[in-house]
């Protein structure tokens, strides 16, 4: 409480005594005791309202004791039981747990890690990725305001995500690692990293780019084959010593025949290797016969067109010719997918030529457009025209049906410039976005596809698309998932198939330690996505004949089935609906691949480093009473002792508030009684 405010109350105090005293006691008729009485009751009223309008403050402070956090993170991957250090990691996290003065010390917290981090509840080393980076990221956006030392049992050992070794240097925690593997050094070989494209084309060469490792001081000769089911296509002699321990070895394969073709590098192992699992790896690429020819027709330059280019030819199945539109008129049919960027006159024929040829095409619109050229040529939409330009921003219908598609945080996404006013198309569509102004999702269609006369027709109303695909790899640190919906949009675009009732989206292989994630949509006989279907992948395994059925589940708009963890081997699948007769089947397969079995050691350096940048300090799981010892010993440590202040006005005190109508109605009923009212 102020001084000021304790000299109002003093002042508010004497008022109210002379204000009573002035009443009762000056020129008074009352000659008993009485008036002393109501002179006090006056006053306890006249003091309490002043003091209500002073509304004075009261502050008061709890002290409580705040322990530090000790987190406890054990690594969960498979590579742990693989290096036999599984029992010792159960081992020494119960010694942490249970440790009484470790328990009185800190509040412990503990997780267990792979890809991705959760609480600990039980260990079962079947994870099959390993992201440190990720895990100490996390632990920093949580205990970013607490002192929170972390313990890391793991054998350093990542397969995927960011170099934790530089994440480690703006953790602001102090990291301690628990080494979980064996120092020593064993000659050993292994593929550090094999380079190929996915897609090849069918009697072409393909590039094969292969990375061999040797570990040891001893001169040794091997040799390195690449397997095509019982043949082998391709054979080198190798050499390695204490001075050359690496060698990059190039080739070219050819794709003699079309669909999915599994091949195995092998490097013959030592006599003495322990780890020969890390000597094979395995991997495929798709054959196709040809390749998907799209225009990409422009009379002005745009940042737009290079990221489009970028983005459709991530695919290498897809091959675009940036184009002016009197270049393409004569060659349209050697096209599967026109991309027509800012028509203006100059399109005028190329139009009349894509109606005669029934070509489809995608129409990306901007500040230039010219739309009565494009309402002259065809008769699909009409455009609004007002000669002024506006920016909106995307918003994904998560009920368009056509293929699927995943959200890429649109709402996120920078605006495009367009026409202002609305887009109607005259035949039956889908909107795949809308447009979006001042955070408020419209009607009007920024993105849209519509099926006419035998063709198939997207319209994009905006231009500076760079800007998303710019936006989507700051998001994700990647162009992978801009780049993927755009090559959907292609792929349904350059497509003649039918519409079906289910659509599926799969990959024809995966790498053994990818996700196996099967998408799929169903629609009703209207052709309506259905958000309450009842549908199942009945999964057979080709090579022992084995078969199961799962659920698909519905999530985002999608109906998705995790086969993650499945074994190696050739699959196929039927998705069908579980009350109707619909179905539809394909095939993939998951090439035999371990990732964390690559490792004959644990990654000790690294480790050691990560705690030297975090002021923390590594440990062997023999040294774990040394570690109880430093975390106990630390003054940085300490238990905190906060105050919390609470400040409570008088107002709020309703005691006060009875006391002035208990003084007032006393005061009252005293003058009642004695006639003095």
């Amino acid at each position: 409480m102020s001084k000021l405010t304790l000299l109002y109350i003093t002042i508010a105090a004497i008022t109210a005594l002379l204000l009573a005293l002035f009443q009762y006691l000056y020129k008074s008729k009352l000659k008993s005791n009485l008036k002393y009485v109501l002179a006090a009751l006056r006053t306890i009223s006249i003091f309490g309202i002043f003091l209500l309008l002073i509304n004075p403050k009261f502050e008061s402070f709890t002290y409580f004791n705040e322990k530090p956090t000790l987190v406890v993170a054990i690594d969960n991957s498979e590579s742990v039981s693989y290096l036999k250090q599984d029992e010792k990691s159960i081992e020494v996290v119960n010694t942490l747990m249970n440790d009484s003065e470790l328990k009185e010390r800190f509040n412990i917290q503990t997780y267990k890690f792979g890809k991705s981090v959760s609480s600990l509840d039980s260990l079962n080393f079947s994870e099959r990725q390993t992201n440190i980076a990720s895990v100490l990221k996390q632990f920093e956006e949580i205990y970013a305001n607490l002192t929170a030392p972390i313990v890391l049992l793991s054998d350093g050992n990542q397969t995927y995500g960011a170099d934790y070794s530089y994440i480690a240097k703006g953790i602001k925690q102090p990291i301690y690692p628990v080494i979980l593997g064996d120092s020593t050094i064993h000659s050993d070989l292994s593929i550090q990293q094999l380079n190929v494209n996915r897609y090849v084309y069918l009697k072409n060469k393909f590039p094969v780019e292969i990375i061999a490792n040797y570990s040891g001081n001893e001169a040794i000769e091997t040799e390195l084959k690449i397997w095509s089911g019982n043949t082998v296509v391709f054979k080198k002699t190798l050499k390695f010593n204490a001075l050359k321990s690496s060698e990059i070895i190039s080739t070219a394969l050819t794709a003699n025949s079309v669909g999915v073709i599994k091949y195995r590098v092998e490097l013959v192992p030592l006599t003495t290797e322990k780890n020969k699992v890390n000597n094979i790896k395995n991997f495929g690429v798709e054959v196709i016969d040809q390749k998907t020819n799209i225009a990409l027709v422009y009379d002005r330059l745009h940042p737009d067109l290079g990221a489009l280019k970028k983005a459709i030819e991530s695919n290498e199945q897809r091959s675009v010719s940036i184009l002016k539109p009197q270049e393409l008129t004569d060659k349209i049919i050697d096209f599967q997918l026109v991309v027509l960027y800012q028509p203006n006159y100059n399109f005028k024929h190329l139009l009349n030529a894509i109606k005669e040829q029934k070509v489809n095409t995608f129409i990306i619109s901007g500040t230039t457009t010219e739309w009565n050229l494009l309402q002259k040529t065809q008769g699909y939409f009409k455009q609004v025209v007002t000669n002024q330009t506006e920016s909106f921003q995307p918003s994904l219908n998560k009920n368009y049906g056509t293929f699927i598609v995943e959200n890429l945080d649109f709402n996120s996404f920078p605006p495009l410039q367009s026409e202002f006013g609305s887009l109607q198309i005259t035949v039956p569509y889908e909107t795949l976005l809308y447009k979006r102004v001042n955070g408020i999702t419209t009607e009007d269609i920024l993105l849209a596809t519509f099926e006419t006369e035998g063709t198939k027709h997207a319209i994009l109303n905006g231009e500076d698309i760079w800007r998303w695909r710019s936006q989507s790899y700051l998001n994700t640190n990647s162009f992978s998932a801009f780049d993927e919906f755009i090559n959907k949009l292609v792929q349904y675009l350059s497509s003649n198939k039918k519409r079906r009732r289910i659509n599926v989206d799969y990959k024809s292989f995966y790498n053994g330690n990818d996700d196996v994630i099967i998408s799929a949509q169903y629609f009703n006989k209207n052709f309506e996505f259905d958000n309450s279907a009842s549908l199942s992948i009945v999964l057979k395994n080709k090579d022992d004949n084995s078969v199961r059925e799962v659920p698909l589940l519905l999530n985002n708009g999608n109906y998705t089935v995790d086969l993650s963890g499945i074994n190696a081997g050739l699959y196929e699948f039927t998705i069908k609906h579980n009350s109707e007769s619909i179905s539809v089947s394909g095939s993939f397969q998951v090439l035999e691949y371990n990732v964390e079995q690559q490792f004959l050691n644990a990654d000790i350096e690294k480790l050691k480093a990560m705690a030297t940048e975090s002021n923390g300090a590594a440990y062997f799981t023999s040294e774990i009473d040394k570690l109880i010892g430093t975390l106990i010993s630390d003054n940085r440590y300490r238990t905190i002792q906060k105050s919390t202040k609470n400040i409570v006005s008088l107002i709020d005190w309703k005691y006060l508030l009875g006391l002035i109508a208990l003084s007032l109605f006393v005061e009252w009923f005293i003058r009642k009684y004695n006639g003095l009212i």
